[in-house]
């Protein structure tokens, strides 16, 4: 009997469904991903597949889209709505707040900035907030630091905030409709303390 094909494998996979209550609307999400199963086209999981068996135009086994990349990286998220993140930088805390702008330059420049924000592009966050990195700020010296990232509609932000989480920086978290919700709300800078 021949091995089953790419395709029915996938098809034959079982599908997990996991809700979650979000933390600014108090409304369940339902995210579903697919489960591969362990042993594919008689192989075991320790032997590569053969890539002349793998079909280029249906998802590798084990892989996952971009929309259930993000809905797991929110479920370790508390996210904030730009108001309740206006309002934890407004007060000095312990363990303090900083608000960081990941945003590209371009964005930045059509869209308008938060003053007072940290200005740190995404592709060097973790090395500006490892507290173990060599070229980390001087405010990342700490893991409870609450890191409050943003970008222009909150779904990049969400991914990296998750990034920062897995270098163990517990509190990092994003706002809800980053940089463009924010000044729907009609919110200004930042207080002095937080930047």
């Amino acid at each position: 009997m021949a091995p089953p094909k790419n395709a029915e494998r996938i098809k034959a996979a079982t599908t997990a469904t996991t809700t979650s209550p979000t933390s600014t609307k108090h409304e369940a999400s339902s995210i579903t991903t697919t489960i591969a199963p362990k042993i594919t086209n008689n192989v075991a999981p320790s032997q590569d597949p053969d890539p002349l068996d793998l079909d280029p135009l249906v998802p590798p086994p084990l892989s996952w889209g971009i929309d259930e990349i993000l809905a797991a990286a929110r479920l370790n998220l508390s996210r904030l709505d730009p108001y309740f993140a206006f309002y934890i930088l407004s007060e000095p805390r312990t363990p303090p707040a900083v608000l960081v702008d990941i945003r590209p330059f371009h964005q930045r420049q059509e869209e308008g900035e938060i003053l007072g924000a940290l200005i740190i592009e995404r592709n060097v966050l973790e090395w500006r907030f490892d507290p173990r990195s060599a070229t980390r700020l001087d405010i990342a010296n700490r893991y409870d630091l609450r890191v409050i990232i943003f970008c222009s509609e909150g779904y990049t932000s969400s991914l990296a905030a998750r990034s920062l989480q897995e270098l163990g920086l517990w509190n990092a978290t994003d706002i809800v409709g980053g940089y463009k919700a924010w000044k729907a709300a009609g919110l200004g800078r930042i207080p002095e303390h937080a930047q």
